[in-house]
């Protein structure tokens, strides 16, 4: 797998067709950091995907073969910055993004600042109403103990102050003027019990979502709740890849 010199980011593309980035929790190094019986996972959204797209999956940030990022460093614009880097490295120009939980964030933020997005898939994670200030106060407070699912994939305990910073650059954004901006093909699911407590802080996701979801469809937003279903629906590729295939299928028909 290739390393793209500029941002650092160790990637990895397979397929054929439209092009699609997808983040986290789609590492390109997935196997290795979680461990060979997560293969059915991995195979599972690459074997339904690759006959018609091209995706790119990137060990992002600071995780696999990719190389370090200080932590006081990860601000949005870094990472906007990096992922349109890798993109270009890995020959493309306009791709649809997908990421879940804090990729769908990134990828967010993605489309509210470059017009390089043909298409945006957010999964477990609210694009209006989001709750950034509690999620940054859960994070400082899981700063001397992250949980053993963080460690997994993160090379050290201090690299967790990452999200801190991410956090941190996201206070004060517009969101609603951002989003209402948001011109590309736009898709958002979501476990209907996915709302999270993080350090003894509520992080509401699924809730905010279902609040916020005629704002959305009036915006344009597919909207997608996959029942019955928490946060860790991202590791059931069953679930989750046939409505988001059907909407990229229907965005480039």
């Amino acid at each position: 797998m290739p390393l793209d010199p500029a941002s650092g980011v160790h990637y990895a593309v397979q397929g054929q067709g439209q092009p699609l980035l997808i983040g986290l929790p789609l590492m390109a190094s997935f196997t290795e950091l979680f461990g060979s019986e997560m293969q059915p996972v991995l195979d599972g959204y690459l074997n339904r995907l690759t006959d018609r797209y091209r995706v790119l999956r990137v060990d992002y940030p600071s995780i696999g073969g990719s190389r370090d990022i200080a932590p006081e460093d990860l601000t949005a614009d870094r990472v906007c910055a990096d992922l349109l880097a890798v993109a270009s490295a890995a020959g493309f120009d306009r791709f649809a993004y997908w990421g879940y939980s804090w990729g769908a964030a990134v990828g967010l933020q993605l489309a509210a600042r470059t017009d390089r997005l043909t298409a945006l898939v957010m999964g477990g994670w609210p694009p209006l109403g989001a709750p950034y200030a509690g999620i940054l106060q859960a994070t400082r407070l899981k700063q001397t103990n992250p949980e053993p699912s963080s460690m997994k994939v993160l090379r050290t305990k201090d690299q967790y102050r990452q999200w801190e910073t991410w956090y941190t650059s996201m206070q004060g954004w517009p969101e609603a003027a951002s989003v209402q901006r948001i011109a590309c093909p736009k898709m958002v699911y979501f476990g209907g019990e996915g709302d999270l407590v993080e350090a003894g802080i509520p992080i509401r996701i699924a809730s905010i979502i279902l609040e916020h979801r005629d704002e959305l469809l009036g915006q344009g937003w597919t909207v997608q709740e996959i029942a019955g279903q928490g946060h860790g629906v991202c590791m059931a590729p069953d679930l989750v890849v046939p409505p988001v295939r059907a909407f990229l299928d229907k965005v480039f028909s």
